[in-house]
Order: C-alpha cells, then sequence, then structure tokens
C-alpha cells in the first residue's frame, strides 16, 4: 500500500515526497485507519474494508470535513478522497496529521489533562453548537430520515427479537420530544472521536455517520453510558450535563428541556444497542470474518442494562442466577471433597483457560506492537467470560426459562415479539423482572462490574410510566 499512498499524497501536495511507511491503528470495527509518514509529512488514511466499501459515505464524509471547517469546527484538513486506488482497493479519505489524545481513559485519568478536563464538557458543547450551525447547502448528499424509524428498520432486518429493544421502542415512541429544524448531525460525536491536548480540543474525527436531523441527537450521544467508558460524570464521564447545555447556548442560544436530552439519551442507548447487534452479526452472518465483530456480540446486554435503567424499566428486585461456581481448586478447599473424577489429566479446563490466560497477558502481551496487543487483549477477554460461563453451569439459563414459562413464552424471542404485537405490555411487572433477570444473568457472564458501576446521574423528574 506505501507506494500507492505515496503517490496519492504527492498529487496532494504538489510535489514529490520521500520514502512512505504506513502503519494501521488499533480499533476500527467499521473503517480501518493507518498512520502515513513521509520525511516530515505525516497523515492519516481511513478507507473501507476492501470488498466492503461505500463510496457514497465516503464522499459525504469528506464534504462534511470541508464544510465543518469553514464553519469554525476543529477537524482534520482533507488532502484527498477517492472512490479506490491501486493498492488501497476501497474508497478512502487522506487526511492530515492532527497531534493529540484519544484514548478515553488516558483523557479522564492523566494529570496532563486535568486542565481540560475542568472545561471539557463546554467545550463540547460550544463544538456541537458550531456543528449544527454548519451550512448546509453543499450537504445535499446526505440522508435526513427519521433516526427512530432508520435504527427500528436496521433492527427488524437483523430478525434478531429481542425484549428490551421491543420495551425500548414502545417507550420512545410514547414519549415522542419535541421537532426542531434539521441541522448537520455528527452522529458520532462522543469521547474517543476526538483528538485532546492539554489545551483543548484540536479535531472532531469520524464523520460517517453524519446526517441532517434534530440536533439534539449528538448532545444525547454524547451522554449515553458507553461513551463514558467508567467515568461517574454523565457527559464522556468528565462533565456534567449542565456544563454541555452551557456550552451549546452560548453558541446557539438554544437549551433543551432536561426531558428532551433524557429522550435522546435514552434513544442514543437503544441506538447503540441495536449498531451492536448489527456489528455482530456481520461477522456471525459470515459476511466478515472479524475477532472484534464477534466479541461485540458479548457486549449486547450491557446496553440493554443500560437502555431499560435509563427508562426506568429496571428491576431492582429480579431474580439473579447464582454467583458462578467455585473452580476446582476453590472447591476443594471449601468442602474438602474431591472433585468429580475425570478421565482427563490436569490442567483441568477451568486451569486451561486461567492459565493461557494469565500467559496471553502476563508474558506475551507487553512483547507485542500496539495493534496486536489490542487484539491480545480481546481475545483475554473471551478467555475470560468463557471461563465465567463454564462456571455458571445451566442454572442460570434454567431461571431465565422458568420466568419465560409464566409469561406463557418458550424464548426472549417469543417474549419480545408478543411485546411487539401488543399482547403483553412492556410496564407489566412480570415482563419486566423476566427481561431483567435475562440481562442480569447475561451482564454477570460478560461483565458483572457493570452491574455495579452506577448507571448514570438521574434526571430530575423523569417521565413517569
Amino acid at each position: 500500500m506505501a507506494e500507492d499512498v505515496r503517490a496519492i499524497l504527492a498529487a496532494a501536495l504538489g510535489r514529490s515526497v520521500g520514502e512512505v511507511s504506513v502503519r494501521q491503528f488499533t480499533g476500527g470495527a467499521s473503517r480501518q485507519v493507518y498512520g502515513v509518514e513521509a520525511g516530515s509529512v505525516r497523515a492519516v488514511l481511513r478507507r473501507d474494508p476492501p470488498g466492503h466499501g461505500d463510496a457514497n459515505r465516503m464522499r459525504a464524509e469528506a464534504a462534511c470535513l470541508r464544510a465543518a471547517a469553514a464553519a469554525g469546527v476543529p477537524v482534520p484538513a482533507v488532502l484527498a478522497a477517492g472512490d479506490t486506488a491501486p493498492g488501497i482497493d476501497a474508497p478512502y479519505l487522506l487526511m492530515e496529521y492532527v497531534d493529540g489524545e484519544s484514548i478515553p481513559r488516558k483523557l479522564q485519568r492523566d494529570p496532563a489533562y486535568a486542565p481540560v478536563r475542568e472545561r471539557l464538557a463546554g467545550d463540547l458543547g460550544e463544538i456541537l453548537g458550531r456543528i449544527h450551525r454548519t451550512p448546509t447547502d453543499t450537504l445535499t448528499m446526505l440522508t435526513d430520515a427519521d433516526p427512530l424509524d432508520e435504527i427500528e428498520r436496521v433492527y427488524r432486518d437483523l430478525g434478531q427479537p429481542r425484549p428490551a429493544v421491543e420495551m425500548g421502542l414502545l417507550w420512545l415512541r410514547d414519549h415522542l420530544p419535541v421537532v426542531r429544524p434539521k441541522t448537520l448531525v455528527h452522529g458520532d460525536f462522543r469521547l474517543g472521536n476526538f483528538l485532546i491536548a492539554p489545551t483543548g480540543v484540536r479535531a472532531v474525527l469520524d464523520w460517517e455517520l453524519a446526517h441532517l436531523g434534530n440536533p439534539m441527537e449528538d448532545l444525547g450521544w454524547l451522554c449515553v453510558r458507553a461513551w463514558r467508558f467508567g467515568g461517574p460524570a454523565p457527559v464522556a464521564g468528565i462533565g456534567t450535563r449542565t456544563q454541555l447545555l452551557d456550552g451549546y447556548e452560548r453558541i446557539t442560544g438554544i437549551r433543551p428541556a432536561a426531558e428532551e436530552l433524557h429522550w435522546w439519551e435514552a434513544f442514543g442507548t437503544l441506538k447503540w444497542l441495536i449498531l451492536s447487534m448489527f456489528q455482530a452479526d456481520r461477522h456471525f452472518s459470515g459476511r466478515e470474518h472479524s475477532l472484534e465483530l464477534a466479541a461485540i456480540g458479548r457486549r449486547v446486554c450491557e446496553s440493554e442494562y443500560d437502555l431499560l435503567i435509563a427508562l426506568d424499566l429496571f428491576d431492582d428486585s429480579a431474580d439473579l442466577a447464582p454467583h458462578p461456581a467455585p473452580t476446582d481448586a476453590e472447591a476443594r478447599e471449601i468442602t474438602g471433597e474431591t472433585p468429580t473424577a475425570t478421565v482427563h489429566d490436569r490442567p483441568t479446563l477451568d486451569e486451561i483457560l486461567t492459565l493461557v490466560t494469565e500467559t496471553l497477558t502476563t508474558d506475551i502481551a507487553p512483547t507485542l506492537a500496539p495493534r496486536e496487543r489490542y487484539l491480545l487483549r480481546v481475545c483475554t477477554t473471551l478467555l475470560s467470560t468463557a471461563t465465567r460461563e463454564l462456571h455458571s453451569g445451566p442454572t442460570p439459563t434454567t431461571t431465565v426459562q422458568t420466568l419465560l414459562t409464566t409469561l406463557g413464552c418458550d424464548s426472549e424471542q417469543t417474549l419480545a415479539t408478543r411485546l411487539h404485537n401488543g399482547t403483553l405490555p412492556y410496564t407489566d411487572p412480570q415482563v419486566r423482572r423476566t427481561t431483567s433477570t435475562a440481562i442480569k444473568t447475561r451482564l454477570q457472564i460478560t461483565n458483572p462490574h457493570h452491574l455495579t458501576h452506577p448507571s448514570r446521574t438521574p434526571y430530575p423528574n423523569p417521565h413517569p410510566l
């Protein structure tokens, strides 16, 4: 790829460039991102996965970057863009390199970013104000469909009914927010898509989901729990909603009510839930083989939990399946009994999973490059999940199945279908209890910490059921 990128870069700069090196960055479940270096010249290449490109979408992203830059939004300058090129073999976008940090946990915790953390929520509100005031006359290629209809269409097309999604869709349609004039909407405005220096925000990245719509969508998305990355504060894990709205009001003169922002935060949570399902389906349908996409499938339950909490539909008294069973060694220590006889020698299956996970994490990970270390972290997370599921045995599934039977349902899919066709109300206490128990059970295996972390900073006077 390097020589072909060199030709594109030389044409963009209008001069020859030296030897080019190309290095793929970590992450990028939907787009591939590469760092490009040619002597003193640094750039970033974004491309669709070869064979899975969307040229129209990439053209729209380039147009959004140019329009936003003209409106005073901090973005990287576009150097080149195209539907394909030799060696790249997919729609691509070549941008200037902007120095800054994007890793959420560093931005939340590193002392070097303490000064910007104090005002970041307000600064992001101001940037959103500029995005939403961007002229859209050059952005006629952007879609402007109803976002709730669009995300429901994605969900229905998957053919994977889930009770939590049905409950969320019904609640959102029962509490529709005020209609606002359509503006440019970034579509993925969150920590991880910004480059930040100790002095402030340097650039807003990843415009691939930009569209025309209600500007409050971006504000709500920034408050979704998934984008707090473990931080306790409701805006990016760093700031308050008041700070965010103060900044937004300074630029636009508009300040949405708490109920309106609450609706869009709940919508964002549902949207991420469905997009997670969609991402995982890209792997499981056979369209695209990917460890990262497959791993997302296990994290859908996190958004299910967040959604019901946000809508005040989660039943905190739900039956929780027993905690994972102890390992063989723990069982021997507690009971003094010999574990069930087996024809196999030690290490046991549990011991194998534990030893492999420890070795990969402690001995191998430190020797790897960033991309490989990231993939190894995904592997060890899945191994830990498998270990917890092995320990849990069949009891959690039996517990949920018993609750489903009391509703006259043979599966969660049947429950979801009955919610969708209206034969069961989403506010029914037994529906809430059953759905909550299933989600708790999944979380206990996938990410037990998610159950103990504060769910969100409550809104004042949330919508009554």
